[in-house]
């Protein structure tokens, strides 16, 4: 049985009206929505595909690909530009071996770049999911990284 079949039978004869925390219930367990657990949600609730995906494009917070587990946010803003965030990300895509926008073929990592992370006192800053990083340097994203992959056995 798959992760989405399980919310689905959670949600037994649920209603259209149910659409939204059904959608973030399945994009909560899966990490994202995809194209066959949208098929299922529609089939359950006898609602076109369209107009599932019509629904679920609408709000910005759900996702249609797989994420990392750790999604790292490297701020580009000014502050923390000229105080060498470019380097950072030089630093992670090496020790990553991603490029920015990427995610790592074992979809532990991702690199995306932000315009602002309203931390200019502390640049540069980033930011691994909810944990934020000031004033780091090269050295410190070496010890990061090095401590999520001992972590995760890598």
């Amino acid at each position: 049985m798959t992760n989405v079949e399980d919310v689905l039978i959670r949600h037994k004869g649920s209603e259209r009206q149910n659409l939204l925390p059904i959608l973030l219930e399945v994009q909560e367990v899966d990490g994202y929505l995809s194209e066959e657990a949208l098929t299922s949600i529609g089939k359950h609730l006898m609602v076109p595909i369209s107009k599932i995906y019509a629904v679920a494009t609408f709000y910005d917070f759900f996702r249609f690909s797989p994420q990392a587990k750790y999604r790292i946010k490297l701020c580009k803003g000014t502050a923390c530009h000229m105080i060498g965030s470019e380097t950072l990300l030089e630093e992670l895509e090496k020790q990553l071996e991603i490029s920015q926008g990427d995610i790592s073929s074992d979809r532990l990592f991702s690199i995306e770049l932000t315009q602002c992370m309203g931390a200019c006192g502390q640049a540069p800053v980033i930011k691994i999911n909810d944990k934020f990083y000031p004033e780091v340097s090269k050295k410190e994203i070496v010890d990061i990284i090095s401590g999520i992959k001992a972590k995760e056995g890598k």
